[in-house]
Formats: structure tokens, C-alpha cells, sequence
């Protein structure tokens, strides 16, 4: 089982402080039925990008299997990896899709826990998704080291594979922050910019706005898987619903990390 590493540092370590911090982060945030099959969503701790990605989670379709791409931060394990392990949070829980995960076998995901042992980027989503939907979901963890645009299409590509095979019903997240450490003025300018390509579901165009901007967002190539899985899902419009920076919670906009809500439909 894929015990929690970051609760107690990324949010609350016990059940009932979790529950009490997720109805904060979605007191004035209104539930829809917009159905979106695909969303960008901060993973940085929640008192910083919690409110945003609740905006990302309210409008979110409920399926029986989440897709969940998140970056490699730590360097270990396999370049794309797929975990199939149980996965635990202070809320219960949150069973894998293991016929998902055993249809990439032979594809570039290979299966492989190490990589997930200890990142953060996708297990801070699971407690998001069992507020919404208690634990009446599985989920597909992919951790992505690789993240170049060549990748990215592929893995989104085999995942849509495996996913039309089996008939499942299932919806595409992407774990991100975008630009970090830069004053406030700047983050929202590069910001902006990578925004634009990600709504217009234009994952050239992301690659290569964010190689000219030097940006330092750290889930790019989820992002793109995300966009690419969607997109072949039949998905044909984003939007984005929310943005904010740490700044805009610390008071402190001279080195801030940028968030955003975006969802796909």
C-alpha cells in the first residue's frame, strides 16, 4: 500500500482536520455540472493552491477511474511510471485501476512504484477527488520524470488506447504548478502566456512558448499528456476558472509560485 508521505506538511495529517480544511478550500467555491473530462490542478500545500484547485475539482465529471499525471520531482523510479498500489490518505482509501494499469504494459509506461514512493504532485489530488466523490472512484497515478513533447503525446495516446479497449469511463488530470520564484509581476506575465497555449489546447504551441520563456512550470509535460488524452476523447474547449500565486496568500510578492484552474470539455 502507498502510504501518505507529505500529509501533515502539504495538509492536515488527521481525518479530521483533512475534512475541515477541504470545506474551507470549498466554501465559496460552487459545485457544476459542466462535466469537464479534463483539468489542470496545483499541487503545492493546500493554505497556497487549495483554493485553486477546488475551482478545477467543482466542475470535474464524476467517472469511475481519474487519470492522474503528475511530474517527477524526487528523480527516482522509471521515466513514466504507473503504480498500481492501493493508495492511503487520512480520508481512507483509493484503489488503483488495475486492468488500466496492466493495459499499458509494453507501451512507454512501465510499472513501477518507486517512482511514486515519496512524490507528492499526484497523491495531494486523491483527497480532492474523495471529497467530491467519497471513495466511490479508482485512479491511474502516472509520474512523469520524461516530459518532453514527444512523450507527453505518447503517453496521453496509449493511455486513451488502453482507456477506449476496456470501455472505461474515466477523466483526465493534469498535476501542475507553473512559474516559481519570480516576483509577482512576472510570474502572471509568463503565466499568461503558457495559459493561452493550454486553453487553446495547443500543445506545440505550449512547448514552444514555454522554451521562450525559459518557465519553470514544473508539470509541462502532464499538462500535454492531459490535453493530448482529452482532445482524443473528443474534448473541444478549455477554460480557464482560476488564478492565483503564493503571493497572493503569504503577502510576500517579491518570489511567488503561480497556480492556476484550468478544465477541459
Amino acid at each position: 500500500m502507498r502510504q501518505p508521505t507529505v500529509a501533515g506538511q502539504f495538509y492536515p495529517l488527521g481525518e479530521k482536520g483533512l475534512k475541515k480544511e477541504l470545506r474551507r478550500i470549498f466554501t465559496n467555491v460552487e459545485e457544476s455540472d459542466r462535466n469537464a473530462i479534463g483539468a489542470v490542478v496545483p499541487h503545492a500545500g493546500y493554505v497556497y493552491s487549495g483554493a485553486v484547485a477546488a475551482h478545477s475539482y467543482a466542475n470535474l465529471v464524476k467517472a469511475d477511474t481519474y487519470v492522474i499525471f503528475g511530474p517527477n520531482h524526487t528523480g527516482y523510479g522509471s521515466a513514466v511510471s504507473v503504480s498500481q498500489d492501493v493508495w492511503s490518505t487520512p480520508l481512507g482509501e483509493v484503489e488503483t485501476d488495475v486492468e488500466l494499469g496492466r493495459c499499458l504494459a509494453g507501451t512507454i509506461v512501465d510499472m513501477d512504484e518507486i517512482a511514486h514512493q515519496y512524490e507528492h504532485s499526484i497523491e495531494v489530488q486523491i483527497p480532492f477527488l474523495q471529497h467530491r466523490f467519497k471513495n466511490a472512484f479508482k485512479i491511474l497515478p502516472i509520474c512523469m520524470g520524461l516530459q518532453d513533447e514527444e512523450t507527453a503525446v505518447e503517453v496521453g495516446t496509449e493511455v486513451v488506447k488502453a482507456v477506449k479497449e476496456l470501455g472505461k469511463n474515466v477523466a483526465f488530470i493534469a498535476s501542475s504548478d507553473l512559474t516559481h520564484y519570480r516576483s509577482q509581476e512576472i510570474a502572471q506575465r509568463i503565466d499568461e502566456y503558457l495559459i493561452e497555449a493550454i486553453v487553446d489546447m495547443d500543445v506545440p504551441e505550449l512547448y514552444r512558448r514555454r522554451a521562450e520563456m525559459n518557465a519553470s512550470a514544473c508539470g509541462y509535460g502532464p499538462i500535454a499528456a492531459m490535453l493530448t488524452a482529452t482532445q482524443l476523447m473528443g474534448a473541444r474547449g478549455a477554460e480557464l476558472l482560476k488564478y492565483a500565486t503564493s503571493g497572493d496568500v503569504s503577502g510576500d510578492t517579491s518570489a511567488v509560485v503561480g497556480y492556476a484552474a484550468i478544465i477541459v470539455e
